[in-house]
């Protein structure tokens, strides 16, 4: 019988800083976040390091004392990874690892490395390849370093900025290439989406990692990849549905993230157009996360950079399974009732409340409440197909159970 082989994770430290922009609190989430991140990638974080500035370092991102803290850290514990929270600078990146002689990566260059792991497709590739030759342009001179090593050094000086302007070279053209490679494949999967008939469509949306995937696995009875790790989705997975006798299109698309590189918004704009074109949104939302409320913001903010925020949307809270409140013993007299400590009946009737009929509470791995959310999505789906097929009312009665 052969062996399972362990999978060997990378030693990795975290770095994050408190601003006026960035409180304690919100830097912890993030690392949170980050560290979650690093998981996926394949990193263990052993530790973190945190620094209150008014704002970052311009050369190294922390201050000196710091950076000497990591430093020792970094070669007393054989630390091969170094991760920032926030975009580094060509610059910054330069300077650290001069200093740290570790590997440096930051957020975006973090985020970037999960979808190059994820993407199945040859357009999800592709689209990932883009992104990240658009992140590595501006920061090419960092591949330029040993030269640096030999100044002084007669002749070495010119030939080194030739080299660095001929791989900038490459580099443009391979985008340029890229570019005209995803234009090909946006007529092509265009054509095939004007080709699904007129059939309802409805799209999937929301944070990564809050399910939808695994909820378009229970509605389609499809086998979707779904797995508990950030950005287990990256390509748009479309299928057909049928509620009652009523069919429509079902698709899941990649999952947001806060801090979500401007690049990756950029070349995966065209697989965004599923959302674009469906007719109703299911806002999917982990409501056992206790930061649930900053991710519909960060969908919000990226359905608007799409211009679909005004879209028929569905708010489908997922994980009720999941959800666990704070609790106050009865002779504490001192702690603040906050958030934490909502029941879940005592959400529904915070802003939920006027959500109206367009929430449901659901738990799609246990299949809570699936009955209800069928019923609310026949109806949605319905009225948009009998509005736009007023001859077809007699075909699809009211509700299911009719």
């Amino acid at each position: 019988m052969l062996e399972r082989k362990e999978i060997a994770y990378e030693k990795t430290v975290l770095i994050g800083i408190v601003t006026r922009h960035q409180d304690e609190e919100k830097l912890t989430e993030f690392l949170d976040e980050l560290e979650f991140l690093t998981y996926t990638a394949g990193g263990e974080v052993v530790k973190r390091f945190t620094q209150k500035m008014e704002m970052p370092n311009s050369k190294t991102f922390i201050g000196t004392g710091k950076m000497e803290e990591v430093k020792a850290y970094v070669e007393a514990h054989d630390i091969g990874t170094v991760v920032f929270d926030d975009e580094l600078s060509p610059a910054q990146l330069r300077n650290i690892e001069r200093i740290l002689e570790a590997k440096i990566i930051d957020r975006t260059n973090l985020i970037l490395d999960i979808f190059a792991q994820r993407a199945q497709t040859s357009y999800a590739r592709t689209q990932v390849e883009l992104a990240q030759y658009q992140y590595l342009l501006p920061r090419l001179t960092g591949l330029w370093t040993h030269l640096e090593r030999q100044r002084g050094g007669i002749g070495m000086r010119g030939p080194g900025e030739t080299e660095i302007e001929t791989d900038r070279r490459i580099v443009r053209d391979r985008i340029s290439l890229l570019k005209k490679k995803l234009q090909t494949i946006d007529k092509q999967m265009a054509t095939q989406r004007g080709n699904r008939g007129k059939l309802v469509r409805v799209a999937l949306v929301g944070y990564t990692n809050v399910g939808k995937s695994t909820l378009m696995n229970v509605i389609a009875k499809s086998e979707v990849f779904a797995e508990n790790k950030l950005f287990a989705t990256l390509d748009t997975t479309v299928r057909k549905v049928v509620i009652g006798n009523l069919p429509f299109l079902l698709s899941d698309t990649v999952g947001f993230i806060r801090k979500l590189p401007t690049q990756l918004v950029e070349s995966f704009k065209s697989t965004l157009d599923e959302v674009r074109e469906a007719d109703l949104l299911l806002h999917v939302v982990d409501i056992s996360h206790p930061q649930f409320e900053d991710h519909i913001d960060s969908v919000h903010k990226i359905l608007g950079e799409i211009d679909c925020r005004d879209k028929a949307t569905i708010m489908v809270f997922n994980k009720i399974d999941a959800y666990e409140h704070e609790t106050i013993p009865a002779d504490d007299l001192t702690t603040e009732r906050t958030k934490a400590h909502y029941t879940l009946e005592e959400w529904k009737q915070t802003w939920m409340n006027k959500i109206g009929d367009n929430a449901l509470f659901i738990s799609a791995i246990h299949k809570e409440n699936m009955e209800e959310f069928r019923t609310r999505i026949y109806k949605e789906v319905r009225d948009i197909h009998v509005t736009r097929f007023p001859y077809n009312n007699f075909l699809y009665p009211e509700s299911i159970e009719e």
